[in-house]
């Protein structure tokens, strides 16, 4: 998902437009982790940008989109630009007597 959402609108409330993005998000997560796992991979993992614009986006975590939106709706931007890529992921397997 590579996709700038904008915030204003002129018959829906700011807050009303921030939780449907946050739903699309959520939607767009959900969908690709039901997609068949490759061989040989353990999950699907995310690589995920975020900024006001397509330029300006940097690397984030995934747990930190919501509070991304969030800051974007505070700082009261017209429009923020949101990339979501999956890939696959790998556990690592921990050592014997290894811990946190």
């Amino acid at each position: 998902m590579k996709k700038t959402f904008k915030l204003t609108n002129t018959k829906i409330k700011v807050a009303r437009v921030v939780e449907g993005v946050k739903h699309e998000v959520r939607k767009y997560l959900k969908r690709e982790r039901r997609k068949k796992l490759p061989e040989g991979v353990d999950f699907w993992d995310f690589d995920c940008k975020f900024g006001g614009t397509a330029e300006e986006a940097t690397e984030i975590h995934l747990s930190e989109i919501n509070k991304c939106i969030d800051e974007a709706e505070e700082k009261q931007l017209e429009s923020f630009y949101i990339e979501i890529l999956a890939k696959p992921g790998y556990r690592l397997k921990k050592k014997l007597g290894e811990e946190k």
